[in-house]
């Protein structure tokens, strides 16, 4: 409803890379390939971790949330981005636009909460490593996951109806490819310090007090590593932190930059670029970071892909 008018909104613009059709054509194809790879590599990540007994530990539990959070955080916006990349029409419904808020808000909110459940699984298993599986229990780990989904949900639940009740005079041209927070702030014809404050609070909350705990993880996770003695024992500390410490690293880089400053004060193109990354890139690079540094999921995909070798001996 646009609060100037009176008249329904039924549907908003999205202005994307427009003025630059040429790219268009180039990035319809690059996240086209990148889309497929990202659904083959989290699905992978999900069969793997459920088909191989030997996976079937906390940290594949929250591996598997993971790879079905970025499939779904995918799949919210990247099949309309291919769309309206590929035609003239940039269209896309109100309700369409606020399911893909409420989503990237939501599932969003979900990862900063899950990456820091995964740094708290870390932690208990180098610095407590004798009182792991009872800690990190199924009935916990079910627990902190159903934390995480309903903090993110609610986060979404709160900030989605504000963005989308401003009064936009009118106004349906969305400077972005997705519907996204700030780029719909910018569409208000009125003052959004308030909202923009709010944004500013829920940030904290959702974004940096999960970095805060996984930073503050990662120095006693240090700590413990460097009393180990044996060479190989750190390596192998570090190997199973290392790919987890990558991931938070994409993610926040991007994350932070995009929902820490306010809307009107960012750079547009800047913005658009740092969200493609954030929605494709980052999804596309998780599974091959856990695949690429972990033996345990390279084993398991040898076991799946050519049998166990009694088997083939028979």
């Amino acid at each position: 409803m646009d609060g100037t008018n009176g008249s329904i909104q039924t549907h908003f613009i999205l202005l994307g890379f427009s003025y630059r059709p040429h790219l268009e054509r180039i990035l319809f194809v690059v996240i086209l390939i990148a889309y497929l790879l990202t659904l083959v590599g989290n699905t992978t990540i999900i069969l793997v971790s459920q088909l191989d007994p030997h996976l079937h530990t906390p940290m594949y539990f929250f591996l598997t949330h993971l790879s079905f959070l970025d499939l779904c955080f995918t799949t919210s916006s990247i099949p309309q981005l291919l769309y309206n990349f590929n035609g003239r029409d940039k269209t896309i419904s109100y309700m369409g636009c606020a399911i893909q808020l409420f989503l990237f808000l939501g599932l969003g909110g979900v990862e900063c909460l899950l990456l820091a459940v995964m740094a708290y699984d870390r932690f208990v298993a180098i610095c407590k490593p004798l009182h792991y599986m009872v800690i990190m229990n199924p009935r916990l780990c079910r627990g902190l996951v159903s934390v995480a989904w309903g903090c993110g949900v609610a986060n979404s639940l709160a900030m989605s109806p504000v963005t989308l009740r401003l009064p936009r005079c009118g106004r349906h041209e969305v400077d972005h490819f997705l519907c996204e927070m700030p780029a719909l702030i910018r569409l208000a014809c009125v003052s959004t310090v308030a909202i923009e404050v709010a944004v500013f609070v829920l940030a904290v909350g959702v974004v940096l007090s999960p970095l805060v705990f996984i930073l503050l993880s990662y120095s006693y996770i240090v700590r413990a590593v460097l009393q180990i003695r044996s060479a190989s024992g750190r390596q192998k500390a570090f190997g199973t932190c290392g790919s987890h410490l990558t991931v938070v690293s994409l993610f926040y880089g991007n994350i932070i930059y995009m929902y820490m400053q306010p809307g009107a004060s960012s750079s547009q193109d800047q913005g658009k670029f740092l969200t493609l990354f954030y929605n494709i890139v980052t999804p596309l690079l998780n599974p091959l970071i856990y695949t690429l540094r972990n033996r345990e999921v390279k084993g398991a995909l040898a076991r799946l892909l050519l049998g166990k070798r009694e088997l083939g001996k028979e």
